[in-house]
């Protein structure tokens, strides 16, 4: 049984983009909603909102993407939450590398943000599938 998707924290450094994002998945989608304007600010406060996925900017001031997550994995407490990658650099090769740093997916930009939920409910499933 795949639990169900309910908390989300996004990431990202473009405050037009947190508005859209929080729009798209937390008024239409329904999800509950951290936003963080860098990675640092994101590992601040990934303990106390407790998100069952991350949606984590590539390129940002301060800590990249990549970064954070690499920070997360070093964390016993936060390596087991997914993460998936939002860019704009998102060839099959750019893919393929964010996956094998541990994204379970990578979201290019730009993308519909009325098919956003749908697109992480499909990765979350994916991510869940007993194999």
């Amino acid at each position: 049984m795949v639990p169900k998707l309910k908390k989300i924290m996004y990431v990202d450094d473009a405050p037009d983009l947190r508005t859209m994002v929080e729009a798209s998945l937390g008024r239409l989608g329904g999800y509950d909603m951290r936003l963080c304007d860098s990675g640092e600010t994101a590992l601040v406060e990934v303990l106390e909102f407790a998100p069952d996925l991350i949606l984590l900017d590539v390129m940002m001031s301060g800590i990249s993407g990549p970064d954070t997550l690499h920070i997360m994995q070093q964390a016993d407490e936060l390596s087991s939450i997914p993460v998936v990658f939002m860019t704009s650099k998102a060839t099959a090769n750019e893919i393929e590398q964010y996956k094998q740093l541990g994204a379970i997916d990578v979201v290019p930009k730009p993308f519909d943000p009325m098919q956003l939920a749908d697109i992480l409910e499909a990765i979350w499933r994916n991510a869940h599938r007993v194999v």
